[in-house]
């Protein structure tokens, strides 16, 4: 099942996300949804607020950004970089923070430089129950920092400098009531 993409502006994107208690949804199936949800929005990650609800899930599959690239060029990090994160707890953010133009499916039209620290140990379960700990580096760890802020209720806009902020102002208003063109399935409120 395709959700739609909940948009910039509704209160579900600014909440701190609720833990899942695991038995009592079926994680298989919404995990499963969740990718095909972003595979049909040309995602490489996808957060449970993003589809209205308030829980600390998200999903990545960064290879997409690999396709098409030369070898020389392949970000090592990104290969069979499909996860899911239950629950998932960040416990360490380090190294030097790079720049990267980060997007949104639920702020489309818009991106942004970013800087995030290069590498991510990070505690979570997977969609079965299994728990794990893992370092990240490069643009998964990107991929889920930006996923975890989800959670977290904040967005990427919020990293961004006041000249942009202010030059995006506009845009992120026509989002939220609706004034946007994309090739996916949003849920407007307004």
């Amino acid at each position: 099942m395709i959700y739609p993409i909940i948009p910039y502006g509704d209160p579900v994107l600014r909440k701190v996300a609720n833990d899942i208690e695991f038995g009592t949804i079926d994680l298989i199936k919404l995990t499963e949804d969740m990718f095909e949800t972003m595979y049909a929005a040309s995602g490489v990650g996808l957060a449970a607020p993003q589809i209205g609800k308030d829980i600390r899930l998200f999903v990545v599959d960064g290879r997409p950004m690999n396709e098409g690239e030369e070898e020389e060029d392949i970000d090592p990090s990104l290969i069979d970089f499909k996860k899911v994160f239950v629950n998932p707890t960040i416990l360490d953010e380090t190294g030097e923070e790079w720049g990267f133009e980060e997007g949104c499916l639920s702020i489309p039209g818009i991106r942004g430089e970013v800087f995030r620290p290069e590498y991510v140990k990070i505690h979570y379960w997977t969609e079965k129950g299994e728990e794990k700990e893992d370092v990240f580096e490069g643009l998964a760890a990107r991929i889920i920092q930006h996923e975890y802020d989800h959670i977290e209720g904040i967005l990427f806009t919020d990293y961004l400098n006041v000249v942009k902020k202010r030059l995006i102002k506009n845009k992120l208003t026509d989002i939220t009531k609706g004034k946007v063109s994309v090739d996916y399935k949003m849920k407007f409120t307004r």
